[in-house]
């Protein structure tokens, strides 16, 4: 990935591939960078890495990830509505050389292909888990993860007063309320069940407060 990277690259890139998809779907995909830290996301993936992208939407990370990252071995992105694994299938379809793989899974029980990927990426995904669930959620995707593979959390941080913003984003887009949960309070967890934080950071775009960790499975 060149280090020049920007929001307006990723822009014209996803404008210019063809696809069809509802309205607000199309716009998520095109713009969310703008709200979203992907360029940094994308800067964490390494050369022959196998990519996993839990909750992945409409795929539209993962096709950033075959364009703008380092040569990446192969995609693989899971998530629990089938519109959306749809709408990640029809954005790739025009790039028949990448390796890349999407199904649908039921939102607990993880696919035995994480077991075999270098880096698994969890997008504004955790906020979205019943908080009740959180903690399983979490331990049951790193039990499945291999030893030395990757795992990125970035979520919205539930610690910083302007969570209010994404709790409407999520009331608006998605009818519900989200569970975010403090960056102390995430990292928590990832330490308790296994993993070593290897980088950490916070920052915000807009009016959202975003926390990223890069934990690994020693």
């Amino acid at each position: 990935m060149t280090k020049q990277l920007q929001n307006s690259e990723i822009v014209d890139f996803l404008c210019n591939t063809e696809f069809k998809a509802g309205l607000f779907d199309t716009l998520k995909i095109r713009y969310r960078t703008y709200i979203c830290p992907f360029i940094e996301l994308i800067s964490l993936v390494k050369p022959g890495d196998k990519v996993a992208d839990v909750g992945c939407g409409s795929g539209q990370f993962l096709l950033l990830v075959s364009r703008f990252a380092d040569n990446p071995e192969s995609l693989y992105g899971i998530e629990i509505t089938q519109r959306l694994i749809d709408n990640a299938i029809e954005l790739f379809s025009q790039y028949t050389s990448i390796n890349y793989h999407f199904e649908t899974f039921d939102g607990s029980h993880f696919p035995e292909e994480l077991s075999k990927v270098d880096i698994i990426f969890l997008i504004d995904v955790l906020h979205h888990v019943p908080r009740k669930h959180q903690e399983s959620f979490l331990k049951n995707l790193i039990n499945i993860m291999k030893p030395g593979a990757r795992l990125v959390l970035k979520d919205i941080n539930g610690g910083s007063p302007l969570v209010l913003f994404n709790k409407m984003h999520d009331m608006i887009f998605a009818g519900e309320i989200g569970n975010e949960l403090k960056m102390e309070k995430a990292k928590e967890l990832l330490i308790n069940n296994g993993l070593r934080i290897i980088e950490q950071k916070k920052r915000r775009m807009y009016v959202y407060p975003h926390y990223t960790f890069v934990a690994q499975k020693d």
